[in-house]
């Protein structure tokens, strides 16, 4: 059942622990101990969306299939999580995880709750954020949102969605959501449950295979904010040989972004060949132009940054603006403090002729190298509200 939510909703000063057993505590900030192993023993990253049954995390199976996780000395672990929005940073922050993936909005919700964590590799340089409406229905003045529904998989992603319309102007106040519960919100707006439904870069064409055709307002156009982050506890960051690690980490994940950015086709046949269940979902053609609409986001301007994961420290201080003007953080929050270019060169320091060779030598099957991946390019915005 939808449960509807106010402005301000989320809880700010104590959250819901979820172990690794399912049982759910309350636990008030400041309570819980940390102890976690020097050096790590099994590093985990945690998704934001309680799944790994999507094409998003393309670069950490593109690195595996190509070996180049496997010299780290420790596994490394994928873990789906809950399906509540703001797990990605509670279990990073009480030492369930090692590594979430949280969106801005998720990672300013943690540093107001006094989580020591921070950004230490920005995944996604542009706003994969937008709005999707009914085909006929969809706007690039936000402010005409306001009065209506707006609806959401988790009531976590308020976080995501009250920064975005109040950098155009938006009254959020005047804005009601509705979480509509995953993966059905898409779903529930084709119905007309709500005036728009949140959505992002790679679940445009995901939801296509599925039939929800919608028009968006598309925020890697017209957002200046930015998109999720990988974030890492920032005691782990002092500690030499954790920090070596995370280095070294990031560089097989970087790796697999260049591999999937020289041969996307590979990188949507490499989740396949992980998730029979994402490519029955999908399919080549739709699974290809997720993977491009991702690409897309995740380098950005890569001319003008240092490489992947390089934080903008404009955008950024723009949001964390944004957000404290809103009130989803009480303090002024210096980008500075709290993201971090440091693991940026390392991360970066492989030899890319030989990730691109390695790319383009991967055997594709014959669905998947029949699909025109120009002609896709091509139309990569084309659901776009005129």
């Amino acid at each position: 059942m939808a449960s509807i939510l106010t402005p301000g909703g989320l809880s700010r000063r104590t959250f819901l622990q979820v172990s690794a057993a399912g049982v759910v505590t309350a636990t008030a900030l400041g309570g819980v101990g940390r102890a976690f192993a020097e050096p790590y023993e099994k590093f985990t990253w945690i998704s934001p969306r309680g799944t790994l049954e999507v094409l998003d995390d393309f670069g950490f199976w593109m690195g595996k299939k190509l070996g180049y996780f496997d010299d780290l000395g420790v596994e490394v672990d994928m873990q789906p999580g809950p399906s509540d929005g703001t797990a990605t940073v509670k279990f990073v922050d009480v030492g369930q995880a090692d590594m979430g993936f949280p969106s801005p909005g998720i990672f300013s919700f943690a540093l107001e709750n006094g989580m020591d964590l921070k950004s230490v590799f920005h995944w996604g340089a542009l706003d994969t954020f937008s709005l999707a409406f009914r085909k006929g229905e969809g706007t690039n003045d936000l402010k005409t949102l306001e009065g209506k529904t707006i609806l959401l998989g988790s009531a976590a992603w308020q976080s995501i969605v009250d920064p975005m319309l109040a950098v155009q102007g938006v009254d959020v106040s005047k804005v009601k959501y509705v979480e509509a519960g995953w993966p059905t919100w898409g779903t529930a707006l084709q119905a007309g449950q709500g005036d728009a439904a949140l959505a992002w870069e790679g679940l445009r064409a995901e939801w296509i295979s599925t039939g929800l055709d919608f028009e968006y307002w598309l925020g890697v156009q017209r957002s200046p904010l930015v998109a999720n982050t990988y974030v890492a506890r920032a005691a782990d960051l002092e500690d030499p040989d954790k920090n070596a690690f995370l280095k070294k980490y990031l560089r097989a994940w970087s790796m697999g972004l260049e591999a999937s950015y020289q041969n996307p086709r590979a990188a949507v046949h490499a989740v396949f060949e992980q998730f029979p269940s994402v490519a029955s979902a999908n399919g080549p053609e739709q699974g290809t132009m997720s993977m491009l609409q991702n690409l897309n986001v995740v380098r950005g301007d890569m001319a003008n940054r240092q490489g992947w994961g390089d934080h903008d420290m404009a955008a950024w201080q723009t949001f964390f603006d944004e957000v404290y003007a809103l009130g989803q953080v009480k303090n002024p929050v210096k980008a500075e403090d709290v993201c971090t270019n440091e693991c940026i060169a390392a991360a970066n320091d492989f030899d890319h002729e030989k990730v691109k060779a390695d790319a383009l030598a991967v055997e594709l099957p014959a669905d998947l190298a029949a699909v025109d991946v120009d002609k896709l390019q091509a139309n990569l915005f084309d659901q776009a509200v005129s």
